[in-house]
């Protein structure tokens, strides 16, 4: 989550890890070998002093059996697929990522809203194998860059690609992007 503001989801992150990792009986020593993250950052985020990649959300929440949804979720809102909390924020005020919901899956399913400004750009680490991804381009042109390979697609397009590699999303033009992003696993 880059430049992400206390309002948002990273608000609701430091309260549901530390009370995840309770419930799962782990120290913060024990979640951080667990899911490869430091104890360093496990301590700042549970202060809500910490931007974290998305990436690295999901590595915690498998590391204490839950799912993405369950540490962004605001606890105090009844449980239902809408989840609608702006989850990364890009250097520009036009751009953000905003999870729309989520539904079962082998896994999970999660929706998303993203915007990107003129020539932002956001680079994703790769997800555990068997995960994929499904954007649709409602307004603007985005570039999806795969493996270090490029391709723009207009709105109206879509991509679906498997997640377990390298990839970025990028805004070549001068005009908002804006993209429905589906990932399931």
């Amino acid at each position: 989550m880059h430049s992400q503001e206390r309002g948002d989801v990273l608000a609701h992150v430091s309260g549901n890890l530390r009370r995840f990792r309770l419930a799962a009986g782990l120290s913060q020593v024990a979640l951080a070998e667990a899911s490869g993250i430091s104890r360093r950052m496990i301590v700042a985020l549970e202060g809500g002093d910490a931007n974290i990649s998305l990436s690295s959300l999901d590595k915690l929440a498998a590391a204490m059996g839950v799912g993405f949804v369950d540490l962004v979720r605001d606890p105090a809102r009844t449980p239902s697929a809408e989840i609608n909390e702006v989850t990364w924020r890009g250097a520009g005020p036009e751009s953000a990522a905003v999870l729309l919901g989520s539904a079962p899956a082998a896994t999970e399913a999660q929706m998303w809203l993203w915007s990107l400004g003129p020539g932002e750009r956001y680079e994703a680490e790769p997800d555990p194998a068997g995960w994929h991804e499904m954007v649709f381009v409602t307004e603007g042109t985005l570039r999806l860059e795969l493996s270090g390979i490029a391709k723009d697609y207009p709105a109206g397009d879509f991509a679906v690609y498997a997640t377990d590699r390298a990839y970025a999303y990028a805004n070549p033009g001068e005009a908002t992007v804006r993209f429905v992003r589906n990932v399931i696993a």
